[in-house]
């Protein structure tokens, strides 16, 4: 009964961010497709013991709230387990293309195509499997989708046995992770690897975690000294902006230490100032640059740490302008400038480019 009344809340949850965010009319279907995955999988268990109802929803969550894919995705994540081989009663895929549409069944049939592969020697030729899932999926949808799936194993994979956890990582930061990037998810991509080290590597995750946790306060200071003046003048010239301080990924600074063969305390980017400002569409590059001259005005910049995605976007579509000034201290600080559509192509990659092109779902 516990079980039930929490999948029903995750569920309510997932319709509820739905009716703001989806087309019209998508709540009802997503709501069908849940209806429709419960029928089929009940209460039943993977074998490492999650529920996998559960699981579905989990992706589907993911999917809408994380990754900001509409109803097609969504309905797509809920009913990606109902062909699962473990099952005695199978979703039929005829009642799934008359109920869900063809966009759903053929993001589905990708998915199984995907599933199919062998992953065996992933780590000696992981290119040609990025390249080979991309040629397989067709709709780039397909792999969003298993890189949500993924997320979510990922996040749970203390319930999976030893050699299971052992092939999951292996795949996923050969494959996933990197495919995350590609495609601009970059906070999934952060977000994998930094799991893949967690049970990779346990005592140099830790180490850097600890580390992380020891100098907190002493960040948390510096960023309010650096902040401060930039705060003022742009309040000045009446922008409209947030600012905050973004600590790098675990991996990442786990990364930076062995290929530059330094400590912890010898990392000079550990974390990054991002300017997000709230900008009108044909105002955004002059404000972007505008800020960066102000920036710049009070700290001294460095010329050869300029990154300039605003003239000519990343292919993936990210679009910021990078530069490194001396803060106090004589530390050395990455700031980011961006607009509010510049950071949220940061954060979900190619799912709000197509949003804010003005894509549907069908044309993601």
């Amino acid at each position: 009964m516990e079980i039930e009344e929490s999948i029903e809340g995750k569920f309510e949850e997932l319709i509820e961010h739905c009716k703001g965010s989806c087309e019209k009319g998508a709540a009802l279907a997503i709501r069908k497709a849940f209806e429709y995955c419960k029928s089929i999988l009940g209460n039943k268990k993977f074998p490492h013991g999650e529920v996998i109802i559960n699981h579905s929803l989990d992706v589907a969550h993911i999917i809408a709230t994380e990754i900001g894919l509409g109803a097609s995705s969504i309905i797509t994540g809920l009913l990606h387990n109902v062909m699962y081989y473990g099952l005695e009663q199978k979703g039929d895929p005829e009642i799934i293309k008359k109920e869900f549409g063809e966009s759903v069944t053929a993001i589905l049939e990708g998915m199984a195509k995907i599933n199919a592969l062998g992953t065996d020697t992933v780590d000696l030729h992981s290119e040609n499997y990025r390249k080979l899932l991309l040629a397989l999926a067709g709709d780039m949808r397909v792999i969003i989708i298993k890189i949500a799936d993924r997320l979510q194993v990922m996040r749970n994979l203390d319930m999976y046995n030893p050699e299971n956890r052992k092939h999951l990582v292996n795949e996923t930061s050969h494959l996933y992770a990197p495919l995350a990037h590609r495609l601009g998810l970059y906070k999934a991509n952060s977000e994998l690897q930094d799991l893949c080290l967690r049970f990779q590597k346990p005592d140099e995750y830790n180490y850097v975690v600890r580390r992380l946790a020891e100098t907190e306060t002493e960040r948390a200071n510096f960023v309010a000294e650096f902040v401060k003046p930039i705060e003022e003048k742009l309040r000045s010239k009446g922008f409209d902006f947030d600012m905050k301080a973004r600590t790098k990924s675990i991996f990442s600074i786990w990364n930076k230490m062995k290929n530059k063969k330094v400590s912890f305390d010898e990392v000079m980017d550990i974390f990054a100032i991002r300017v997000i400002l709230n900008s009108s569409p044909e105002n955004e590059k002059s404000d972007c640059w505008s800020v960066y001259s102000i920036v710049t005005d009070e700290y001294q910049a460095n010329p050869e740490r300029l990154r300039d995605w605003i003239t000519i976007p990343k292919s993936n579509g990210y679009e910021s302008l990078h530069t490194t000034v001396m803060g106090p201290q004589g530390k050395w600080v990455e700031v980011q400038i961006r607009t509010q559509r510049m950071n949220e192509i940061a954060e979900k990659g190619l799912a709000a480019h197509w949003r804010y092109k003005g894509g549907t779902e069908s044309k993601e």
